[in-house]
């Protein structure tokens, strides 16, 4: 009889635990994996599959309630615009079909990563975390951190100090901003920084630890609205080096570049016959922004290029019929965005206005 009595007080007492067990498992977020590609599935023999990635994570059930879908699986290098439209897309139609979703982690090739976060960062209009993962190292590398930081990554995106932040950038224990975050190093683990702007938290065994806020506009306060853009303009990066021609600046206006983003010596100089090329590519409508090469640093957009003024007391313009000098015309500062990501945010301006004023407002509020 006693052992009758023990045997139902231990079923009892397994059945309380298995209903709280499972009580506390419905009451963590929902956050799904969407996989693109990269690095952190390219195995030997063939890419992990968004399915298998979850089930490399450790412990994830412990934080969320993980699910999966896969978008594409190649190098982030390899996608297209037209992907990263459709991207965006995907993620917007998720949170808006899925009110109980607590937040998306996105899978990216390192190479490109911060371009495609902060184009995220831009276009995916929800509070809920979105956060963005890599892996210096594949699946079949010693060393291999990517379930690691799909870990970090799922913890950050069930956290609910991560909503309202913008897209998020998660790496090697820390938490970057997709506006700011840049990679510095073509191997090591902890390429990831955020430079002068620094991390906006850490992700340690114990908790997900927030330090500060992203204060320029994203996500839920953008104007961007992918759902009505079928293709981006095309703006391209042209780099400012010693005595460079101008000719290339001519060459991306004639073949249709809409904007031009010039990666500028120090606070945005240029070089050689660049400024003429300038001149030529904005005498046909082509938005030019001038940002820096240094890789940190503001661009102000408070001067201009082309000849210089006539000193005071000079004589006159040619004579009548001669052309005149070339006017003078002001660049759009780029802020302190990195020239990858300022051609981001032109791609999207132009969807919008060919105003240089207004790109300029867009340049100062994002």
């Amino acid at each position: 009889m006693r052992d009758a009595r023990r045997r139902l007080v231990v079923a009892g007492l397994a059945l309380c635990l298995a209903i709280a067990s499972n009580a506390s498992s419905e009451e963590l977020p929902r956050v799904r994996l969407v996989a693109t590609g990269g690095t952190i599935s390219n195995r030997a023999g063939g890419r992990l599959s968004a399915e298998e990635l979850v089930a490399l994570i450790p412990d994830v059930r412990r934080f969320a309630r993980p699910e999966s879908e896969q978008f594409s699986n190649v190098a982030s290098s390899e996608l297209t615009l037209k992907q990263w439209l459709a991207l965006s897309r995907r993620l917007n139609e998720l949170f808006a079909s899925q009110k109980d979703l607590g937040g998306l982690v996105v899978t990216s090739g390192t190479d490109t990563l911060e371009e495609l976060a902060y184009f995220l960062h831009l276009t995916v209009r929800d509070p809920r975390p979105v956060v963005v993962v890599g892996s210096m190292r594949n699946p079949s590398t010693v060393g291999y951190e990517g379930a690691a930081n799909l870990l970090e990554a799922f913890r950050v995106a069930a956290s609910p100090e991560a909503r309202g932040k913008g897209v998020l950038v998660v790496l090697n224990d820390e938490i970057n901003s997709a506006r700011d975050v840049t990679k510095t190093d073509a191997l090591r683990l902890q390429t990831f920084q955020s430079r002068t702007s620094g991390i906006l938290g850490i992700v340690d065994a114990d908790r997900v630890v927030f330090y500060r806020s992203v204060v320029k506009r994203h996500t839920t306060e953008s104007e961007f609205d992918v759902a009505a853009i079928s293709d981006l303009p095309r703006v391209d990066v042209l780099m400012v080096y010693q005595d460079a021609a101008g000719d290339l600046i001519k060459a991306a206006a004639d073949l249709g570049a809409q904007g031009i983003v010039v990666a500028g010596a120090g606070a945005g100089a240029t070089s050689g016959t660049q400024s003429e090329g300038l001149t030529y590519a904005a005498g046909k409508g082509v938005v030019v922004v001038t940002t820096t090469r240094a890789g940190s640093g503001r661009v102000s957009g408070a001067r201009s290029f082309g000849p210089p003024p006539a000193p005071a007391g000079a004589a006159p313009a040619q004579a009548q019929g001669t052309p005149g000098p070339r006017p003078r015309r002001s660049f759009i500062g780029g802020e302190d965005l990195q020239p990858v990501k300022a051609r981001i945010l032109l791609m999207l301006a132009l969807t919008r206005t060919k105003d240089p004023a207004e790109i300029q407002r867009i340049f100062l509020q994002y």
